[in-house]
Protein backbone atom coordinates (compact mmCIF):
# COMPACT_ATOMS: atom_id res chain seq x y z
CA UNK A 1 0.00 0.00 0.00
CA UNK A 2 1.25 3.44 -0.83
CA UNK A 3 2.19 5.73 2.00
CA UNK A 4 1.71 9.47 1.98
CA UNK A 5 5.31 10.06 0.95
CA UNK A 6 5.02 7.51 -1.86
CA UNK A 7 1.89 9.17 -3.23
CA UNK A 8 3.40 12.63 -3.02
CA UNK A 9 6.70 11.55 -4.56
CA UNK A 10 5.00 10.89 -7.88
CA UNK A 11 4.30 14.58 -8.26
CA UNK A 12 6.77 17.23 -9.41
CA UNK A 13 6.97 20.78 -8.17
CA UNK A 14 6.99 23.41 -10.84
CA UNK A 15 5.94 27.00 -11.25
CA UNK A 16 6.58 29.78 -13.72
CA UNK A 17 10.20 30.83 -13.61
CA UNK A 18 11.29 28.22 -11.00
CA UNK A 19 13.37 25.07 -11.20
CA UNK A 20 11.46 21.79 -11.29
CA UNK A 21 12.22 19.65 -8.21
CA UNK A 22 11.75 15.88 -8.49
CA UNK A 23 11.11 14.36 -5.07
CA UNK A 24 13.42 11.38 -4.44
CA UNK A 25 11.80 7.98 -4.18
CA UNK A 26 14.14 6.41 -1.65
CA UNK A 27 16.18 7.44 1.36
CA UNK A 28 15.36 7.48 5.07
CA UNK A 29 18.20 9.60 6.48
CA UNK A 30 16.24 12.19 8.39
CA UNK A 31 16.80 15.51 10.13
CA UNK A 32 14.28 16.27 12.88
CA UNK A 33 13.01 19.82 13.45
CA UNK A 34 11.20 20.99 16.56
CA UNK A 35 10.61 24.60 17.56
CA UNK A 36 9.36 25.85 20.90
CA UNK A 37 6.45 28.08 19.93
CA UNK A 38 5.61 30.31 22.86
CA UNK A 39 6.43 27.60 25.40
CA UNK A 40 9.31 25.26 26.11
CA UNK A 41 8.72 21.69 24.99
CA UNK A 42 9.10 18.97 27.59
CA UNK A 43 11.73 16.29 27.26
CA UNK A 44 9.17 13.54 26.74
CA UNK A 45 7.65 15.43 23.78
CA UNK A 46 11.05 15.53 22.06
CA UNK A 47 11.74 11.89 22.92
CA UNK A 48 8.31 10.90 21.61
CA UNK A 49 8.99 12.74 18.35
CA UNK A 50 12.29 10.87 17.91
CA UNK A 51 10.55 7.58 18.70
CA UNK A 52 7.87 8.34 16.11
CA UNK A 53 10.55 8.93 13.50
CA UNK A 54 12.42 5.71 14.29
CA UNK A 55 9.12 3.79 14.35
CA UNK A 56 8.54 4.95 10.78
CA UNK A 57 11.94 3.55 9.79
CA UNK A 58 13.91 6.80 9.68
CA UNK A 59 17.61 7.00 10.50
CA UNK A 60 18.09 10.20 12.52
CA UNK A 61 21.22 11.98 11.33
CA UNK A 62 20.59 15.42 12.81
CA UNK A 63 18.25 17.60 14.84
CA UNK A 64 17.42 21.28 14.77
CA UNK A 65 15.74 23.24 17.53
CA UNK A 66 14.90 26.85 18.24
CA UNK A 67 12.37 29.24 19.66
CA UNK A 68 9.81 31.43 17.93
CA UNK A 69 6.81 33.39 19.13
CA UNK A 70 4.79 32.33 16.08
CA UNK A 71 5.42 30.29 12.91
CA UNK A 72 6.76 32.07 9.84
CA UNK A 73 4.01 32.14 7.15
CA UNK A 74 6.41 31.23 4.33
CA UNK A 75 8.96 28.79 5.83
CA UNK A 76 7.52 28.12 9.31
CA UNK A 77 10.98 28.34 10.91
CA UNK A 78 12.02 31.67 9.36
CA UNK A 79 14.66 32.43 6.74
CA UNK A 80 17.61 32.31 9.15
CA UNK A 81 16.72 28.91 10.58
CA UNK A 82 15.90 27.71 7.07
CA UNK A 83 19.46 28.48 5.94
CA UNK A 84 20.80 26.69 9.03
CA UNK A 85 18.60 23.71 8.21
CA UNK A 86 19.82 23.73 4.60
CA UNK A 87 23.43 23.56 5.79
CA UNK A 88 22.58 20.70 8.16
CA UNK A 89 20.83 18.74 5.41
CA UNK A 90 23.83 19.19 3.12
CA UNK A 91 26.35 18.23 5.80
CA UNK A 92 24.46 15.08 6.86
CA UNK A 93 23.40 14.14 3.31
CA UNK A 94 19.83 13.77 4.61
CA UNK A 95 17.06 12.59 2.31
CA UNK A 96 14.23 13.70 4.53
CA UNK A 97 13.32 16.50 6.95
CA UNK A 98 10.59 15.78 9.51
CA UNK A 99 8.85 18.58 11.39
CA UNK A 100 7.19 17.98 14.74
CA UNK A 101 4.55 20.49 13.71
CA UNK A 102 1.69 20.85 11.26
CA UNK A 103 2.89 22.51 8.05
CA UNK A 104 0.66 24.22 5.53
CA UNK A 105 0.93 23.01 1.91
CA UNK A 106 2.67 26.25 0.93
CA UNK A 107 5.22 25.95 3.76
CA UNK A 108 5.93 22.34 2.83
CA UNK A 109 6.40 23.27 -0.84
CA UNK A 110 8.66 26.24 -0.06
CA UNK A 111 10.86 24.17 2.26
CA UNK A 112 11.22 21.39 -0.32
CA UNK A 113 12.32 23.86 -2.97
CA UNK A 114 14.89 25.34 -0.62
CA UNK A 115 16.20 22.08 0.87
CA UNK A 116 15.90 19.94 -2.29
CA UNK A 117 14.63 16.97 -0.26
CA UNK A 118 11.36 15.62 1.05
CA UNK A 119 9.66 17.46 3.92
CA UNK A 120 7.10 15.68 6.13
CA UNK A 121 5.12 17.18 8.98
CA UNK A 122 3.91 15.41 12.13
CA UNK A 123 0.58 14.40 10.62
CA UNK A 124 2.26 12.88 7.58
CA UNK A 125 4.69 11.00 9.82
CA UNK A 126 1.90 9.45 11.91
CA UNK A 127 -0.03 8.55 8.78
CA UNK A 128 3.04 6.78 7.42
CA UNK A 129 3.40 4.74 10.63
CA UNK A 130 -0.27 3.76 10.47
CA UNK A 131 0.19 2.70 6.84
CA UNK A 132 3.03 0.36 7.89
CA UNK A 133 1.14 -1.12 10.86
CA UNK A 134 -2.29 -1.73 9.29
CA UNK A 135 -2.93 -5.43 8.75
CA UNK A 136 -6.65 -5.99 8.29
CA UNK A 137 -8.62 -5.01 5.21
CA UNK A 138 -10.58 -2.45 7.20
CA UNK A 139 -7.43 -0.98 8.73
CA UNK A 140 -5.82 -0.54 5.32
CA UNK A 141 -8.93 1.16 3.97
CA UNK A 142 -9.05 3.49 6.96
CA UNK A 143 -5.40 4.47 6.61
CA UNK A 144 -5.70 5.02 2.87
CA UNK A 145 -8.75 7.23 3.41
CA UNK A 146 -6.89 9.29 5.99
CA UNK A 147 -3.89 9.61 3.67
CA UNK A 148 -6.00 10.78 0.75
CA UNK A 149 -7.83 13.35 2.86
CA UNK A 150 -4.49 14.64 4.10
CA UNK A 151 -3.07 14.67 0.57
CA UNK A 152 -6.09 16.53 -0.80
CA UNK A 153 -4.87 19.66 0.98
CA UNK A 154 -1.45 19.28 -0.60
CA UNK A 155 -2.33 18.99 -4.28
CA UNK A 156 -0.51 22.20 -5.09
CA UNK A 157 1.75 20.90 -7.84
CA UNK A 158 0.73 20.59 -11.49
CA UNK A 159 2.24 19.67 -14.83
CA UNK A 160 2.54 23.12 -16.35
CA UNK A 161 3.14 21.82 -19.89
CA UNK A 162 -0.44 20.54 -20.08
CA UNK A 163 -2.08 23.85 -19.20
CA UNK A 164 -0.14 26.30 -21.37
CA UNK A 165 -2.20 28.05 -24.00
CA UNK A 166 0.28 29.18 -26.66
CA UNK A 167 -0.43 30.54 -30.11
CA UNK A 168 0.27 28.42 -33.17
CA UNK A 169 -0.87 25.10 -34.52
CA UNK A 170 -0.05 22.17 -32.23
CA UNK A 171 0.94 24.39 -29.28
CA UNK A 172 -2.43 24.79 -27.60
CA UNK A 173 -2.80 22.76 -24.40
CA UNK A 174 -5.83 20.63 -23.57
CA UNK A 175 -7.02 23.23 -21.08
CA UNK A 176 -7.07 21.08 -17.93
CA UNK A 177 -4.22 21.07 -15.45
CA UNK A 178 -2.86 17.88 -13.98
CA UNK A 179 -3.82 19.32 -10.61
CA UNK A 180 -7.49 19.30 -11.59
CA UNK A 181 -7.18 15.75 -12.88
CA UNK A 182 -5.55 14.64 -9.61
CA UNK A 183 -8.31 16.26 -7.58
CA UNK A 184 -11.01 14.51 -9.57
CA UNK A 185 -9.32 11.10 -9.29
CA UNK A 186 -8.67 11.61 -5.59
CA UNK A 187 -12.29 12.60 -4.90
CA UNK A 188 -13.50 9.51 -6.77
CA UNK A 189 -11.24 7.24 -4.70
CA UNK A 190 -12.34 8.87 -1.44
CA UNK A 191 -16.01 8.26 -2.32
CA UNK A 192 -15.25 4.60 -3.05
CA UNK A 193 -13.43 4.14 0.27
CA UNK A 194 -16.28 5.82 2.14
CA UNK A 195 -18.74 3.37 0.60
CA UNK A 196 -16.62 0.33 1.49
CA UNK A 197 -16.09 1.52 5.06
CA UNK A 198 -19.82 2.21 5.38
CA UNK A 199 -20.53 -1.44 4.54
CA UNK A 200 -17.98 -2.58 7.13
CA UNK A 201 -19.53 -0.24 9.70
CA UNK A 202 -22.94 -1.86 9.04
CA UNK A 203 -21.40 -5.25 9.76
CA UNK A 204 -19.89 -3.90 12.99
CA UNK A 205 -23.24 -2.44 13.98
CA UNK A 206 -24.87 -5.85 13.50
CA UNK A 207 -22.23 -7.41 15.73
CA UNK A 208 -22.81 -4.79 18.40
CA UNK A 209 -26.57 -5.41 18.28
CA UNK A 210 -25.97 -9.14 18.71
CA UNK A 211 -23.75 -8.51 21.72
CA UNK A 212 -26.35 -6.16 23.20
CA UNK A 213 -29.00 -8.85 22.76
CA UNK A 214 -26.78 -11.31 24.61
CA UNK A 215 -26.45 -8.69 27.38
CA UNK A 216 -22.70 -9.08 27.53
CA UNK A 217 -21.02 -5.94 28.91
CA UNK A 218 -18.23 -4.59 26.70
CA UNK A 219 -15.03 -3.28 28.28
CA UNK A 220 -12.86 -1.23 25.92
CA UNK A 221 -9.15 -0.71 26.55
CA UNK A 222 -8.07 2.82 25.71
CA UNK A 223 -4.91 4.74 26.42
CA UNK A 224 -1.81 6.39 25.10
CA UNK A 225 0.20 4.43 22.58
CA UNK A 226 2.79 2.08 24.10
CA UNK A 227 1.09 2.18 27.52
CA UNK A 228 0.79 -1.63 27.49
CA UNK A 229 -2.82 -2.15 26.36
CA UNK A 230 -2.08 -5.14 24.12
CA UNK A 231 0.09 -6.78 26.79
CA UNK A 232 -2.68 -6.39 29.34
CA UNK A 233 -5.24 -7.63 26.80
CA UNK A 234 -3.18 -10.76 26.15
CA UNK A 235 -2.70 -11.44 29.86
CA UNK A 236 -6.43 -11.25 30.53
CA UNK A 237 -7.77 -13.06 27.46
CA UNK A 238 -4.81 -15.02 25.97
CA UNK A 239 -5.69 -13.38 22.64
CA UNK A 240 -2.14 -13.50 21.27
CA UNK A 241 -2.27 -10.08 19.59
CA UNK A 242 1.00 -8.40 18.69
CA UNK A 243 2.69 -6.68 21.62
CA UNK A 244 5.89 -4.69 21.18
CA UNK A 245 7.72 -1.83 22.85
CA UNK A 246 6.97 0.59 20.04
CA UNK A 247 4.40 3.20 19.09
CA UNK A 248 1.22 1.98 17.38
CA UNK A 249 2.24 -1.69 17.43
CA UNK A 250 -1.39 -2.70 16.86
CA UNK A 251 -4.11 -0.81 14.99
CA UNK A 252 -6.83 -3.35 14.32
CA UNK A 253 -9.44 -3.84 17.08
CA UNK A 254 -9.72 -7.28 18.69
CA UNK A 255 -12.57 -8.61 20.83
CA UNK A 256 -12.31 -11.55 23.22
CA UNK A 257 -14.53 -12.97 25.93
CA UNK A 258 -13.41 -12.84 29.56
CA UNK A 259 -14.88 -14.75 32.50
CA UNK A 260 -14.64 -12.78 35.76
CA UNK A 261 -14.18 -14.27 39.25
CA UNK A 262 -17.85 -13.55 39.97
CA UNK A 263 -18.84 -15.88 37.14
CA UNK A 264 -20.00 -13.06 34.92
CA UNK A 265 -18.78 -12.82 31.35
CA UNK A 266 -17.74 -9.69 29.51
CA UNK A 267 -16.25 -8.80 26.15
CA UNK A 268 -12.85 -7.10 26.10
CA UNK A 269 -12.05 -4.81 23.15
CA UNK A 270 -8.49 -3.70 22.41
CA UNK A 271 -8.47 -0.40 20.49
CA UNK A 272 -5.87 1.73 18.73
CA UNK A 273 -3.58 3.80 20.92
CA UNK A 274 -3.71 7.58 21.03
CA UNK A 275 -0.95 10.17 20.77
CA UNK A 276 -0.73 13.92 21.19
CA UNK A 277 -1.72 15.95 18.13
CA UNK A 278 -3.35 12.93 16.51
CA UNK A 279 -4.23 13.96 12.93
CA UNK A 280 -7.90 14.77 12.54
CA UNK A 281 -8.00 12.67 9.37
CA UNK A 282 -7.08 9.58 11.40
CA UNK A 283 -9.72 10.23 14.05
CA UNK A 284 -12.33 10.57 11.31
CA UNK A 285 -11.16 7.49 9.39
CA UNK A 286 -10.93 5.30 12.50
CA UNK A 287 -14.27 6.47 13.87
CA UNK A 288 -15.90 3.11 13.07
CA UNK A 289 -13.12 1.30 14.94
CA UNK A 290 -13.40 3.68 17.88
CA UNK A 291 -17.13 2.95 18.00
CA UNK A 292 -16.14 -0.09 20.08
CA UNK A 293 -15.05 2.34 22.79
CA UNK A 294 -18.06 4.59 22.28
CA UNK A 295 -20.51 1.70 22.79
CA UNK A 296 -18.65 0.14 25.71
CA UNK A 297 -20.13 -0.31 29.17
CA UNK A 298 -16.81 0.55 30.79
CA UNK A 299 -13.57 2.14 29.58
CA UNK A 300 -10.33 0.68 30.87
CA UNK A 301 -7.92 3.62 30.64
CA UNK A 302 -4.42 2.11 30.62
CA UNK A 303 -1.68 4.52 31.77
CA UNK A 304 2.09 4.14 31.73
CA UNK A 305 2.90 4.65 35.42
CA UNK A 306 6.65 4.64 34.74
CA UNK A 307 6.66 7.90 32.77
CA UNK A 308 6.87 11.23 34.55
CA UNK A 309 4.42 12.80 32.13
CA UNK A 310 1.43 10.49 32.43
CA UNK A 311 -0.80 13.43 33.36
CA UNK A 312 -0.25 15.02 29.92
CA UNK A 313 -0.76 11.68 28.18
CA UNK A 314 -3.99 11.06 30.08
CA UNK A 315 -5.26 14.49 29.04
CA UNK A 316 -4.42 13.75 25.39
CA UNK A 317 -6.45 10.53 25.62
CA UNK A 318 -9.37 12.36 27.23
CA UNK A 319 -9.30 14.91 24.40
CA UNK A 320 -9.74 12.20 21.74
CA UNK A 321 -12.39 10.39 23.80
CA UNK A 322 -14.37 13.62 24.06
CA UNK A 323 -14.06 14.08 20.29
CA UNK A 324 -15.66 10.70 19.60
CA UNK A 325 -18.36 11.12 22.26
CA UNK A 326 -16.96 8.93 25.08
CA UNK A 327 -16.51 11.61 27.73
CA UNK A 328 -19.56 10.47 29.74
CA UNK A 329 -18.71 6.75 29.95
CA UNK A 330 -17.57 5.23 33.27
CA UNK A 331 -13.84 4.62 33.57
CA UNK A 332 -11.43 2.48 35.50
CA UNK A 333 -7.84 3.72 35.39
CA UNK A 334 -5.13 1.07 35.19
CA UNK A 335 -1.65 2.29 36.04
CA UNK A 336 0.58 -0.22 34.28
CA UNK A 337 4.35 -0.93 34.40
CA UNK A 338 4.71 -0.59 38.18
CA UNK A 339 7.62 -3.04 37.91
CA UNK A 340 9.65 -0.07 36.66
CA UNK A 341 8.91 1.93 39.81
CA UNK A 342 11.10 1.73 42.88
CA UNK A 343 8.20 1.14 45.27
CA UNK A 344 5.62 -0.19 42.87
CA UNK A 345 3.16 -2.51 44.60
CA UNK A 346 -0.12 -3.75 43.14
CA UNK A 347 -3.14 -2.21 44.87
CA UNK A 348 -6.61 -0.79 44.24
CA UNK A 349 -7.74 2.77 44.92
CA UNK A 350 -11.41 3.36 45.75
CA UNK A 351 -13.71 6.36 45.98
CA UNK A 352 -15.79 7.46 48.97
CA UNK A 353 -18.48 4.89 48.07
CA UNK A 354 -15.99 2.03 47.95
CA UNK A 355 -16.06 1.63 44.17
CA UNK A 356 -12.69 0.93 42.51
CA UNK A 357 -11.32 3.88 40.55
CA UNK A 358 -7.69 2.94 39.90
CA UNK A 359 -5.71 -0.30 39.80
CA UNK A 360 -1.90 -0.43 39.97
CA UNK A 361 -0.35 -3.46 38.28
CA UNK A 362 2.28 -4.79 35.89
CA UNK A 363 0.88 -6.53 32.84
CA UNK A 364 4.31 -7.69 31.73
CA UNK A 365 5.08 -9.37 35.08
CA UNK A 366 1.48 -10.48 35.71
CA UNK A 367 1.26 -8.85 39.14
CA UNK A 368 -2.01 -7.23 40.17
CA UNK A 369 -4.13 -8.93 37.49
CA UNK A 370 -6.33 -10.62 40.11
CA UNK A 371 -7.04 -7.20 41.62
CA UNK A 372 -8.07 -5.94 38.21
CA UNK A 373 -10.38 -8.90 37.56
CA UNK A 374 -12.00 -8.36 40.94
CA UNK A 375 -12.48 -4.66 40.23
CA UNK A 376 -14.01 -5.43 36.82
CA UNK A 377 -16.41 -7.86 38.47
CA UNK A 378 -17.52 -5.18 40.90
CA UNK A 379 -18.04 -2.54 38.21
CA UNK A 380 -19.83 -4.75 35.66
CA UNK A 381 -21.71 -7.01 38.06
CA UNK A 382 -25.37 -7.16 38.95
CA UNK A 383 -27.42 -9.75 40.78
CA UNK A 384 -26.88 -13.45 40.15
CA UNK A 385 -29.15 -16.27 41.26
CA UNK A 386 -28.48 -19.97 41.77
CA UNK A 387 -30.80 -22.42 40.05
CA UNK A 388 -31.02 -26.12 39.20
CA UNK A 389 -32.90 -27.91 36.44
CA UNK A 390 -33.36 -31.34 34.92
CA UNK A 391 -32.80 -31.25 31.17
CA UNK A 392 -34.34 -33.81 28.84
CA UNK A 393 -32.38 -35.55 26.10
CA UNK A 394 -33.95 -33.20 23.56
CA UNK A 395 -32.85 -30.07 25.44
CA UNK A 396 -29.44 -29.91 23.79
CA UNK A 397 -29.98 -26.37 22.52
CA UNK A 398 -31.07 -25.16 25.98
CA UNK A 399 -28.07 -26.84 27.57
CA UNK A 400 -25.75 -25.12 25.11
CA UNK A 401 -27.40 -21.78 25.89
CA UNK A 402 -26.83 -22.28 29.63
CA UNK A 403 -23.18 -23.12 29.09
CA UNK A 404 -22.93 -19.93 27.03
CA UNK A 405 -24.66 -17.52 29.42
CA UNK A 406 -24.38 -19.05 32.91
CA UNK A 407 -21.72 -20.32 35.28
CA UNK A 408 -22.16 -24.10 35.45
CA UNK A 409 -21.68 -25.44 38.99
CA UNK A 410 -22.68 -29.09 38.40
CA UNK A 411 -23.61 -31.15 35.34
CA UNK A 412 -24.55 -34.80 35.90
CA UNK A 413 -26.03 -37.19 33.30
CA UNK A 414 -29.29 -38.93 34.26
CA UNK A 415 -29.99 -42.66 33.89
CA UNK A 416 -33.22 -41.88 32.07
CA UNK A 417 -31.37 -39.60 29.65
CA UNK A 418 -30.74 -35.92 29.95
CA UNK A 419 -28.79 -34.03 32.60
CA UNK A 420 -29.17 -32.59 36.06
CA UNK A 421 -27.59 -29.17 35.90
CA UNK A 422 -26.91 -26.53 38.55
CA UNK A 423 -25.81 -23.04 37.59
CA UNK A 424 -25.39 -19.38 38.53
CA UNK A 425 -26.98 -16.90 36.14
CA UNK A 426 -27.67 -13.20 36.01
CA UNK A 427 -31.26 -12.43 36.85
CA UNK A 428 -31.64 -10.36 33.66
CA UNK A 429 -30.51 -13.32 31.51
CA UNK A 430 -32.82 -15.66 33.43
CA UNK A 431 -35.78 -13.34 32.90
CA UNK A 432 -35.08 -13.28 29.17
CA UNK A 433 -34.84 -17.08 29.06
CA UNK A 434 -38.19 -17.54 30.80
CA UNK A 435 -39.81 -14.87 28.65
CA UNK A 436 -38.82 -16.80 25.52
CA UNK A 437 -40.20 -20.09 26.92
CA UNK A 438 -42.65 -19.66 29.86
CA UNK A 439 -42.78 -23.44 30.46
CA UNK A 440 -39.24 -23.31 31.81
CA UNK A 441 -40.36 -21.44 34.93
CA UNK A 442 -42.02 -24.60 36.27
CA UNK A 443 -38.93 -26.69 35.61
CA UNK A 444 -36.54 -24.31 37.34
CA UNK A 445 -35.97 -24.70 41.06
CA UNK A 446 -33.90 -22.78 43.53
CA UNK A 447 -31.06 -24.70 45.14
CA UNK A 448 -31.54 -25.50 48.86
CA UNK A 449 -28.78 -23.12 49.95
CA UNK A 450 -29.64 -20.56 47.26
CA UNK A 451 -29.61 -16.89 48.09
CA UNK A 452 -29.29 -14.12 45.59
CA UNK A 453 -25.68 -13.18 45.10
CA UNK A 454 -25.51 -9.40 45.11
CA UNK A 455 -22.53 -8.17 43.19
CA UNK A 456 -21.47 -4.63 44.02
Amino acid sequence: MKTTSDISSSQTASSAGSLVFERPQLGERAVLVHLDLGATATTDERDEFALLATSAGAEIVGTLGGTRKAPDPRLFIGSGKAEELQSLVTATEADLVIFNHALSPAQERNLERLLQCRVVDRAGLILDIFAQRARSFEGKLQVELAQLKHLSTRLVRGWSHLERQKGGIGLRGPGETQLETDRRLLARRVDLLDQRLARIENQRAQGRRARAKAELPVIALVGYTNAGKSTLFNQLTAAGVLQADQLFATLDPTLRRLTLPTGGRVLMADTVGFVSQLPHELVAAFRSTLEEARNASLLLHVVDAATDHHDRQMQDVETVLAEIGCDDLPRLEVFNKIDRLDDGQPHVERDANGCPTRVWLSAQMGTGLDLLRQALGELTGGTQVRRSMQLRSGDGRLRAWLFEHAQILADQPLETGGWAIEFMIRDAALERLVADDPTLEQRLSACPDETAVNLP
